[in-house]
């Protein structure tokens, strides 16, 4: 091992040891507690060795958010090889709460501390659905290519979900950008739901992440703030909103129906069928003989008949 190369990995081991030690302290402070002082002392180097790496408090911000959305993009990546959009994005929605949940410290710093550490993964993903092709933008279109390729199969033939060539492509764009590539993934399924009728073509994909990633993060936000939420099970509310978004499984409408009434609605629903069922329930009935007793033993409340009047019939008078 030549000099040069032993220095270099140094320097990296070092960079290395910066980064862990940041990442304990947010993870146990909070981000507002970090400061470079507070590192140098956890590593026991001087304040100015950590400048010659991080040009600053929030570069290293940007580092630490660039290994959460390398963490999040690694829990999407085996998510992309499912078949059908709608059920790849939702799991891909519940992979990203899973993600917030997880890692509460790093979800804050990368969604909820400074808009800038959010801006990077947006633009890149505003870029990858522009016009410009140069750059990651190109190398993932070149994944969404791939991909795309691999979903679509002949009818009757096994369906390979990711192929090789984009997977090979989808890594090289999370090398270079984690953030947009873990976005562009969502992008990737939602223009395969437009593109087979699923949702309004009218408008972009881009605007359709958005919507879906606001949903999402809200979910992630307020568990992580709100003390009263959610309160029902947090998968629960998840399925909810990915079923309005996505809809629900087709199989036994009716049963899922009659499983989300309350009991009260169940029940009452129940007595009157049972009731309808008793009225049009018709007993036989002899020649004269009187017509039988209701099931609830119940007398009949049939009015005589009222004698009829004729010429020969003389009224009675009230005598004065």
């Amino acid at each position: 091992m030549g000099i040069a190369e032993r220095k270099n990995r140094q320097k990296q081991a070092l960079r290395e040891r910066i980064l862990d030690a940041a990442r304990r302290i947010v993870m146990r402070e909070g981000f507002a507690a970090l400061s470079m002082r507070k590192i140098a002392d956890a590593i026991e180097y001087s304040p100015a060795t950590l400048y010659l790496h991080f040009a600053s408090r929030d570069e290293l911000a940007q580092a630490l958010c660039a290994e959460g959305y390398a963490q999040l993009l690694e829990s999407f990546v085996p998510l992309a090889g499912i078949v059908d959009p709608a059920e790849r994005l939702k799991a891909l929605g519940r992979a990203y709460v899973a993600f917030g949940v997880a890692h509460p410290e790093t979800y804050r710093l990368i969604f909820m501390e400074d808009p800038s550490y959010t801006g990077a993964a947006l633009g890149g993903a505003a870029g990858v659905s522009g016009a410009s092709g140069a750059g990651k933008a190109g190398a993932l279109a070149d994944a969404e290519a791939g991909n795309t390729a691999a979903h679509t199969t002949a009818p009757g033939a096994a369906a390979t979900p990711v192929g090789e060539a984009g997977d090979a492509a989808l890594s090289a764009a999370a090398d270079d950008d984690p953030g947009a590539a873990a976005l562009h993934i969502m992008i990737a399924a939602l223009e395969e739901l437009r593109a087979a009728g699923r949702l309004s073509a009218s408008m972009d994909a881009g605007v359709w992440a958005e919507a879906f990633w606001a949903t999402l993060h809200g979910i992630v936000a307020l568990n992580l703030t709100c003390p009263v939420f959610p309160t029902a099970p947090l998968d629960t509310v998840v399925e909810i909103a990915l079923d309005a978004w996505l809809g629900t499984p087709q199989a036994a409408p009716q049963t899922a129906r009659r499983a989300a009434q309350p009991r009260s609605v169940r029940s009452a629903a129940g007595v009157g069928k049972s009731k309808s069922a008793d009225s049009q329930t018709a007993l036989p009935v002899e020649p004269g003989s009187e017509p039988a007793a209701s099931p609830s033993g119940s007398k009949s409340m049939q009015a005589p008949a009222k004698k009829a009047i004729g010429p020969g019939t003389k009224r009675k008078t009230a005598s004065p």
